[in-house]
């Protein structure tokens, strides 16, 4: 089973409403996409295309490359059409292999048991063949297996990515409550900014959204930052057509003309953290970082863009507070912003009330299971009626 050269259906996942962003990426990589929905875009691909997909996505999770797809009314059926699968063609017998799944059939009670079915049917398979069991577990370091099984329909795929893409693999210092790389993004996306004019990101935290910015700035896509995916241990790897796209992608990379991007918090600890997760990432000496309150922010001459990341309020007790803290954001934008776009991401609709503004656009997210708005905002140099002169 020559994967790496034969292109077939591939789907890549991705967090709940960031397909929008994904399908861009995507199509803008050249790919023609079959179709989209909710979590993820359908394109055809050799394992080979996968290895460029996994190295320049942003928005992206998995990288999934379908070896086969068949009818399985239990258990028992899709173990005897997996065990037909050229395993020992696939899987280095001295590998190690993990098995995932998305499952909804009547007949399974818990994921865990289709798992072992998969491990099963390969390890059945390899042994006969080969007369050696290859090793599996949990990790998702090397070979991973994905088995999608809806109902009496199953589709069997080669994980390309293994540890999934949405975390970019900077941020070794989380902070309190930190943004998916792979949401912030998109977000960014969403406001459309062009990488030349000023981001600023009061209330920074653990400096994702600024991070992402200066990538982004520098075209630098996240696969540089990491050297392990699944696909480097399938049989068939080719190690020069890993670094070959790694070449291209240090080549496109700009080292100059980076625009002013500032990342400001009250909290000092937040700021050294952002500063460690910014240096992990290659992008500490293209943010200027200020421990301050976001309205003594320096705002660099408009246009720009600003974005807010604040609390929503989950915590009892902190709503009268944090009702004070969104009209102070409306009032500061209104005020020391004229010229930007600014953009507040919440998942708290009556916090979002005491803005103060009236939002252009609603962008639709999640935050984990939060229903959130990235709410934009035109903050005019004069009135509107100026505006429209």
């Amino acid at each position: 089973m020559e994967v790496f050269n034969t292109a077939n259906k591939v789907i890549i996942t991705c967090n709940r409403r960031l397909s929008p962003y994904l399908t861009q990426e995507v199509t803008d990589l050249g790919f023609q996409i079959v179709r989209s929905f909710n979590t993820g875009v359908e394109v055809k691909a050799s394992v080979n295309e996968c290895m460029r997909l996994n190295l320049n996505l942003r928005s992206a999770s998995q990288v999934l490359y379908e070896l086969k797809s068949f009818r399985a009314a239990d258990a028992d059926e899709l173990y005897k059409n997996l065990v037909r699968i050229a395993w020992e063609e696939i899987i280095p017998l001295d590998g190690y292999f993990s098995v995932t799944s998305n499952v909804h059939n009547e007949t399974i009670t818990t994921p865990l048991f289709a798992n072992v079915k998969v491990k099963d049917a390969i390890v059945d398979r390899i042994k006969d063949k080969k007369g050696i069991r290859p090793n599996s577990g949990p990790e998702l370091n090397r070979c991973v297996i994905h088995l999608h099984w809806m109902e009496e329909r199953a589709e069997i795929f080669i994980d390309t990515s293994g540890e999934t893409l949405a975390k970019h693999g900077y941020r070794k210092h989380p902070g309190k409550a930190p943004m998916l790389e792979a949401l912030a993004a998109s977000t960014i996306m969403a406001t459309a900014w062009d990488g030349k004019t000023p981001f600023v990101n009061p209330m920074c935290g653990s400096g994702t959204l600024a991070i992402e910015a200066a990538l982004m700035a520098q075209n630098r896509m996240p696969g540089l930052l990491r050297m392990n995916y699944s696909f480097m241990h399938f049989i068939g790897y080719n190690e020069e057509v890993f670094f070959e796209e790694r070449r291209r992608l240090k080549d496109i990379t700009e080292k100059t003309n980076i625009p002013s991007i500032i990342a400001s918090d009250i909290s000092r600890e937040a700021i050294e953290i952002a500063k460690l997760n910014a240096r992990n990432a290659g992008v500490e000496h293209l943010i200027t970082f200020e421990v301050c309150d976001f309205e003594e922010t320096t705002i660099p001459e408009a246009p720009g863009v600003i974005m807010f990341n604040p609390e929503y309020g989950e915590r009892l007790g902190t709503h009268a507070r944090l009702e004070i803290t969104y009209k102070r954001m409306g009032d500061f934008m209104k005020q020391k912003c004229r010229g930007y776009r600014g953009y507040i991401f919440t998942g708290n609709p009556e916090l979002a009330k005491k803005i103060g503004l009236r939002a252009s656009r609603r962008f639709e997210f999640f935050n984990g299971k939060l229903d959130c708005r990235l709410l934009q905002y035109e903050l005019y140099e004069g009135t509107k009626e100026d505006k429209k002169e």
